[in-house]
C-alpha cells in the first residue's frame, strides 16, 4: 500500500480550532537537500494554509519529489525548517506520519489481496482495530465508488481503479494533511476527470492537498495556488491567473495547411515575436508572444498572404499555463514529467 501515516485524533477546542485557522498546515522555510556536490533544493520556502491545494510545478530534475520528501521525513534537510500540521519534520518525524497521508506516483497496493482486505490491512497497522478497519475500509470503498468491486481482488482491477485504492489507502487514518507525488500519471482522460472530482470534493470537506504534477491543467483546475520550481530553486508563485498575468501580453496563434506553409509561418512570426516562439510541427501550430494584438495579428495576416500562405486558423489568445511554464523554465510543457532522484521500489518507505 502507498507510503500512508496515521494520526492521533486530537479533541477539537475553540482554543485548538484558532490555531489552525491561523497556522499554515505546511510550511517550510530554506529547504535544502544536496547529494555529494549536487543539490537538489536549494533554499525552497512554502506555505499551504489548511483547507487548500497548492501545486508543485517544475521540470525534470527540479526538485520537487525530493521537496516533498522531506516534508514527509523520508529525507532529513541539510538545511533550513519545516512543519507539517504543526509538527517540526525533523524534531518529532514519527508524529508528522501521524498527521499525514501520502501516495507516490505509482499506485502500490497488494495485488494478491482484495480491495477490502488492502484497506483493512492498513487500518490494522495502523493499529484502529478489528472492527474500525472494516468499518473504515467500507466507508472508503463507497467513496472511491470501488464497493463493486470490494472482493476482487487488486490485479483484476485496472489503472485507474487502482489509483483510487492507493489514494484511499492514504485515507484510511483520516489525515488532516494529504500529499499526492503525480496523482494521476498514467490515467485515461475520464479517469483522471474523475480523480480530479475527488480530489475536490475532499479539499471542500477540510482536507489540505499538497501535490505535484506533470499536468498543467491538473495545477490549473485544481491548486489555490501553483509554486514553479527550477533548478531546486523556486521561480514564481501563485494562482494561475496571477502567473499568466506576470507572464503577460497576448499570442498570435496560426495554423497553417501544410507541412512545407511551418517553416514560412515561423519566419513571419518571428518578425513580431517578443520573446519565444511555440512552433508544434505534427499540429503545423506556431505561437509568438506579442504586445500590441490586435495590430500585430493584422500585420501577420498580411505578411503570410505576402508570401501565398492562407492560414487554416489564426487569432489572438491570453497565455495558458504552457506558456507561463515555457517562458519561466525556457522548457515546453511536455519536458515537466519526471522526478529529480530515482524511484523507491513499492514497500520501501518509512512506516509509524
Amino acid at each position: 500500500m502507498s507510503e500512508v501515516f496515521p494520526r492521533v485524533p486530537v479533541m477539537a477546542t475553540a482554543s485548538t480550532a484558532a490555531a489552525r485557522a491561523v497556522s499554515p498546515a505546511v510550511e517550510a522555510r530554506g529547504l535544502v537537500k544536496r547529494y555529494g556536490d549536487v543539490t537538489a533544493v536549494a533554499g525552497v520556502d512554502l506555505t499551504v494554509p489548511a483547507g487548500t491545494v497548492l501545486a508543485l510545478l517544475g521540470p525534470n530534475g527540479a526538485g520537487k519529489t525530493t521537496t516533498v520528501r522531506m516534508l514527509t521525513t523520508l529525507l532529513v534537510p541539510d538545511e533550513g525548517t519545516a512543519t507539517v500540521a504543526g509538527v517540526d519534520v525533523v524534531a518529532d518525524p514519527r508524529e508528522v506520519r501521524r498527521r499525514i497521508g501520502l501516495s507516490g506516483q505509482y499506485a502500490a497496493v497488494d495485488e494478491n489481496l482484495t480491495g477490502f482486505e488492502n484497506l483493512d490491512m492498513v487500518g490494522r497497522l495502523y493499529h484502529l482495530g478489528r472492527k474500525r478497519s472494516r468499518e473504515r475500509a467500507w466507508e472508503l470503498l463507497e467513496q472511491f465508488d470501488l464497493t463493486d468491486a470490494a472482493k476482487r481482488v487488486a490485479k483484476t482491477y485496472s489503472g485507474g481503479m487502482r489509483r483510487r485504492l492507493d489514494l484511499a489507502g492514504a485515507l484510511v487514518a483520516e489525515p488532516p494533511v494529504l500529499v499526492l507525488d503525480e496523482p494521476t500519471t498514467g490515467l485515461d482522460p475520464r479517469s483522471r476527470n474523475d480523480m480530479w472530482e475527488l480530489l475536490t470534493r475532499m479539499v471542500g470537506g477540510g482536507t489540505t492537498l499538497l501535490l505535484t504534477t506533470q499536468y498543467l491543467e491538473e495545477a490549473e483546475r485544481l491548486a489555490d495556488d501553483i509554486v514553479v520550481i527550477d533548478h531546486g530553486r523556486v521561480i514564481a508563485r501563485g494562482t494561475a491567473d496571477e502567473l499568466k498575468t506576470q507572464v503577460g501580453g497576448q499570442r498570435v496563434e496560426v495554423v497553417v495547411a501544410t507541412d512545407g506553409d511551418v517553416d514560412a509561418a515561423v519566419a513571419v512570426l518571428h518578425e513580431v515575436a517578443v520573446g519565444e516562439l511555440q512552433v508544434e510541427r505534427r499540429a503545423r501550430r506556431v505561437t509568438a508572444p506579442v504586445t500590441s494584438g490586435t495590430q500585430v495579428l493584422v500585420q501577420v495576416l498580411q505578411r503570410l498572404g505576402e508570401v501565398g500562405i492562407v492560414p487554416l486558423d489564426a487569432g489572438l489568445r491570453r497565455p495558458t499555463m504552457d506558456d507561463v511554464f515555457l517562458t519561466l523554465t525556457g522548457k515546453p510543457a511536455d519536458e515537466v514529467a519526471g522526478v529529480d532522484e530515482p524511484a523507491r521500489p513499492v514497500g520501501e518507505g518509512v512506516r509509524p
